[in-house]
């Protein structure tokens, strides 16, 4: 037993025995973020006690990561976390923890797709035009970015690779500075995902040229797809995960996960998620084990990517 752990914390049935922290290693306002607080709710009347969102950003979500991984593994300190997990080691050479062996695994949650907008008076109007602009204005055109591996500098990394042109990026503390920046005019581009475009693109505070997914969204269905306005194997997903300390009794895991369906079957949820784009995954991708093993791929996957780019966070 832990060291000033109670017994009635060590006993998994008694769990939760306080409020639980879920941590959201981003800035508050940012889409996982949005994400977080949309679950929290549900997830806290089926625990029985309050899912309380903490924002511990920085570093490309490292610092919140590090955190949960030193948490005492009691079930009351978890992780809501995206593709970071799968980068952070190969961006971060001293990397305070393991993505594969310092957590439990509680489920995925859903995948969201980006977004390509640009500032409201960015003179392009299609896809095509964009990209044409973008090859001419190299030198001053700016695309913006939440710091060095985040899903929005991949998104940029990989649109340029495309493109073959490289541009300015202009990194920022989050998604959600980025894209105030946008609104306001500061930058030009930014790449972000649609739980928090899609009341700007809606108000039209921004210029919409595109989805990063490989079939067109329900959300915008008269948008095209990158991959259909010329770039070509284009797909960039945002999938989310809720992870815990390793450690952790499996019965509150259990408990989590089962408090995680609970709340992906809420129609109001399900209703709220698809209004922002996002896709609740399949139930078989909600397991513990479905997370492991999709997160393993994905560090195979995107390690290569950004070794061969030459981008490091250190």
């Amino acid at each position: 037993m832990l060291a000033g752990c109670t017994r009635e914390d060590a006993d998994p049935a008694a769990y939760p025995t306080h409020p639980v922290a879920l941590v959201v290693p981003f800035s508050a306002g940012g889409p996982t973020d949005v994400l977080a607080r949309t679950l929290a709710i549900s997830m806290g009347q089926t625990l029985g006690q309050s899912v309380v969102v903490e924002n511990r950003a920085g570093a490309g979500g490292t610092i919140g990561a590090g955190y949960v991984a030193r948490a005492r593994p009691d079930g009351h300190t978890l992780l809501l976390h995206h593709n970071g997990m799968a980068t952070s080691k190969a961006l971060y050479r001293n990397l305070s923890y393991d993505p594969l062996e310092s957590f439990d695994f509680v489920g995925q949650v859903v995948d969201v797709p980006m977004t390509l907008v640009g500032r409201k008076d960015l003179p392009p109007d299609s896809p095509q035009e964009l990209f044409a602009y973008m090859k001419a204005n190299k030198q001053t055109i700016n695309l913006a970015q939440a710091g060095a591996g985040a899903v929005s500098h991949l998104c940029a990394l990989l649109l340029q690779r495309a493109l073959g042109v490289e541009i300015t990026t202009v990194q920022f503390q989050g998604t959600a500075p980025a894209l105030v920046a946008l609104v306001g005019g500061h930058v030009d581009l930014l790449c972000d995902q649609t739980t928090q475009t899609i009341p700007h693109i809606k108000a039209g505070r921004v210029k919409l040229f595109g989805v990063t997914t490989r079939a067109r969204i329900t959300a915008l269905p008269d948008t095209p797809t990158l991959q259909e306005s010329g770039v070509q194997d284009f797909e960039v997903v945002v999938w989310h995960g809720i992870y815990a300390p390793k450690g952790t009794p499996k019965g509150a895991i259990d408990k989590v996960n089962a408090a995680l369906r609970v709340a992906l079957k809420d129609p109001a949820i399900s209703q709220r998620l698809a209004e922002l784009g996002a896709e609740i995954v399949p139930e078989s991708k909600q397991t513990p084990a479905a997370l492991r093993d999709w997160l393993r791929a994905e560090i195979d996957k995107w390690t290569p990517i950004i070794r061969s780019a030459g981008v490091s966070a250190d």
